[in-house]
């Protein structure tokens, strides 16, 4: 069972290493990472979620997705109150606290939540997927870049404001841009199809050497584990999926049907690493910069050995 799970992994690691080893060889050019951000974020992304709307979903599943986003809204609100509570308990100082809740309520889901999920569970889980990404770009983009924002070491904080054009994001809209599609039952070109087809292809490798090449440029001799960054971990990597799965099982107890592949996407997508946005909000806010892309770094490490474990536990 391990192998079958490792099996799945191998290629997502073996691009992210072979993004990092092309990066360390001056093979790709610094600044590469900001145009594979663009193209994924603004052109590929976009079109795979468009695509994966029209090609798996119907108006029956996008009813049936409502009780998963409520089951998802309370494991988040549940994880926010743990974290915040933990967050006093190990006494985090001033201008790590927003990053520390990020870094165990939200998840990396672009850049390596998308690409691990197809490699898992393949495109049926895709409509499940978007559940946990519409969740978490949600909560990322106005609870959690506010508690950065308001978590300055000194009054020049971003002021903590909710940025309506990150929610509004290009992968959000292209979600939008499906739904009339589904409800009106359009019927799209082949030609648009196939061109959607080619530029969704592009997300899982072009993100996957996108987070190797991030490695890279952070250093691995840059890495620590100190106390705040060893409980945030924690937190990420057991709380939060935990919390999940909780939810979940609630859920079926009280006669919500819960099905096999939506309770294990959304149990590993808790379980995915750090935001890698994570060290530009915190020196927006003029947060510790150094915590924030070091819990990025070592949660996107670690994530090769707590996903085998996660499947595990699943199976």
């Amino acid at each position: 069972m391990i192998l079958q799970v490792l099996a799945s992994i191998i290629p997502i690691v073996f691009l992210i290493v072979l993004g990092f080893f092309l990066h360390e060889k001056k093979y790709l050019s610094k600044g590469l990472d900001k145009n594979l951000t663009f193209l994924v974020m603004n052109i590929a992304l976009p079109a795979s979620v468009f695509l994966s709307v029209v090609d798996n979903l119907t108006i029956k599943t996008l009813e049936e997705l409502a009780k998963p986003l409520l089951i998802g809204m309370i494991a988040f609100a549940a994880n926010y109150l743990l974290s915040y509570f933990l967050m006093r308990v190990v006494r985090v100082p001033r201008g790590r606290r927003g990053v520390f809740l990020n870094t165990i309520v939200n998840a990396n889901t672009i850049f390596i939540g998308m690409p691990l999920n197809q490699a898992l569970f393949g495109s049926q889980a895709v409509s499940y997927f978007l559940v946990y990404y519409v969740l978490n770009t949600v909560s990322t983009w106005t609870v959690g870049s506010v508690l950065i924002a308001r978590d300055g070491r000194t009054e020049q904080a971003g002021g903590g404001k909710i940025n309506l054009k990150q929610i509004l994001s290009p992968p959000i809209l292209g979600l939008l841009l499906a739904i009339p599609v589904l409800l009106f039952g359009l019927s799209l070109p082949k030609p648009v199809i196939s061109s959607l087809s080619y530029l969704g292809s592009l997300v899982t490798p072009l993100s996957l050497l996108y987070i190797g090449i991030v490695l890279s440029e952070a250093g691995l001799k840059s890495v620590r584990f100190d106390k705040d960054t060893l409980v945030a971990l924690l937190g990420k990597f057991i709380l939060s999926p935990a919390l999940m799965a909780c939810a979940l099982l609630f859920a079926g107890r009280f006669g919500i049907t819960v099905p096999v592949l939506l309770r294990n996407t959304m149990i590993v997508q808790a379980a995915v690493p750090a935001l890698t946005v994570l060290p530009i909000l915190a020196g927006d806010a003029d947060g510790d910069v150094e915590y924030a892309t070091n819990v990025v770094v070592t949660s996107t490490i670690l994530f090769v050995i707590v996903i085998p474990i996660v499947m595990t536990f699943l199976k």
